[in-house]
């Protein structure tokens, strides 16, 4: 590998789940001996500091976040506010540009890596610093709804989204009519500083000097590789990123649960630190997890518009299922609970990290995606790789029900059934080939090698 040290740059959009893989990354880099000046939000810092493991290298550099109008006061990131009011997130992210220039002026990085904000690549380019649109989410929701084919026929109505775009690796992977329309209305949508999230999209992937991915080959290769032909850019993939083994230890109360049960006996299910369920779909999932009559550990937001969990379950929930079954409302260990042997299967939003974190465990999985890329990863675990079941929804409402979840999680924990016999080989494949001990640093050392070619 190249001996070059390397001063990276780091801004990516402002919400903790890009702030956090992006934040994985770095600490990568830094194990190879590279140094990071990590753009923050002033308050948000504080949040992040305990997942810097090379203080010595990483610099969080703060950020102050303008306001914007419409926003509440002192609102830095996603986390702050509803999901209406995101895209004057990403208005007030545009408005930091100036900032960002007169920092890059003072610190003199060689490269930065970003992901929405479509001004850096010439901000970047006139500064003689080289770019990277780094995607933490996955190269199959980017390649499929933001392809240079796609968007140089404007194709993102309804109808243009139920199919992949021209070239695309896989036939398989297509939306329902529900999912065609929320894809196309966030599509064309102002994403902050009145433009469509599409042109975003594709400033930042036509004007940047290279595409890297949050991903590796095994998995998403022919995706990657689709979208740096379209764009004429060089791939870089810098693996799944699976973060360092956590020091601490699980806490007491669960081990002290969990252990009251048998090895692969029990669900977890977990949607996410920002996915609140409607009310009526939270109380079909709970009532599905007690329909399997296996034990469980729920971790849910409460609905919107409820202050607890416990004042959304339906009436005489918890008396049936007191000894064998948890809904809880609070922050989890997910790390340490996925590793915990009587966990048998995990229910998920299909977020990246969370997927990544299901594959080098041994629970069996079952998709239930919520929003935009996570119904694209879904449709990439459940389809094409086959290591999970996802849910049945309504055609029209989207709606699962008790049944479909109870369904799902049949058929990946009955050992006699013809899908559980695939999706466990296909899990077990992925599972011994992640946790290679060579497998990561391989794509680290030629991620960081080819960060080094730029700049030849």
């Amino acid at each position: 590998m190249a001996d070059a040290t390397l001063h990276i740059a780091m801004y990516p959009w402002l919400a903790l789940g890009h702030l956090t893989p992006f934040l994985h990354l770095a600490n990568k880099l830094a194990k190879k001996g590279h140094r990071i000046s990590f753009f923050i939000p002033i308050k948000t810092q504080h949040k992040l500091e305990h997942f810097n493991l090379h203080p010595d290298l990483i610099t969080f550099v703060p950020i102050s976040v303008p306001h914007v109008d419409g926003l509440p006061p002192g609102a830095e990131t996603t986390s702050d506010v509803t999901y209406t009011l995101v895209p004057l997130i990403m208005t007030a992210m545009d408005h930091t540009e100036g900032d960002i220039e007169l920092l890059f002026q003072d610190l003199k990085p060689d490269v930065v890596l970003f992901d929405v904000a479509h001004w850096m690549p010439m901000l970047a380019r006139r500064l003689g610093i080289k770019s990277v649109r780094y995607d933490i989410t996955c190269s199959v929701m980017t390649s499929y709804v933001s392809s240079l084919a796609r968007f140089r026929e404007n194709k993102y109505t309804e109808a243009d989204l139920m199919e992949p775009p021209s070239g695309f690796p896989s036939s398989s992977i297509k939306l329902s009519n529900r999912e065609a329309r929320s894809f196309a209305k966030v599509s064309v949508m102002e994403f902050g500083s009145r433009i469509r999230f599409v042109d975003r999209q594709y400033k930042c992937l036509s004007e940047c000097d290279a595409l890297g991915f949050k991903t590796c080959k095994e998995i998403e290769g022919p995706f990657a590789e689709y979208l740096g032909s379209q764009f004429g850019k060089p791939v870089m993939l810098s693996g799944p990123i699976i973060p360092e083994q956590t020091t601490s230890t699980l806490d007491e109360k669960w081990e002290k649960w969990l252990g009251g049960f048998k090895p692969n006996s029990i669900i977890y299910c977990a949607l996410g630190s920002e996915c609140n369920l409607q009310k009526d779909q939270f109380q079909e999932l709970v009532l599905g997890l007690e329909l399997t009559g296996m034990p469980f550990l729920a971790a849910l937001k409460p609905p919107p518009g409820l202050e607890s969990v416990e004042s959304a379950l339906p009436e005489g929930f918890e008396e049936r299922i007191q000894g064998r079954g948890v809904v809880y409302g609070g922050w989890i260990q997910q790390q340490l609970i996925l590793e915990h042997p009587s966990i048998g299967c995990f229910i998920t939003h299909c977020g990246t990290g969370s997927l990544s974190e299901a594959l080098i465990n041994k629970c069996q999985i079952v998709l239930l995606p919520q929003i935009w890329d996570q119904i694209i990863n879904a449709r990439l675990m459940g389809i094409v790789l086959k290591v999970g079941v996802e849910v049945d929804r309504g055609e029209e409402d989207g709606f699962f029900t008790m049944e479909s979840v109870y369904k799902a999680v049949r058929a990946v924990m009955d050992k006699d059934s013809e899908i559980a016999t695939v999706v466990r080989a296909n899990h077990a494949k992925f599972r011994e080939l992640l946790l290679n001990k060579d497998f990561e640093p391989s794509y680290i050392n030629d991620f960081i090698e080819m960060l080094v070619a730029l700049l030849k």
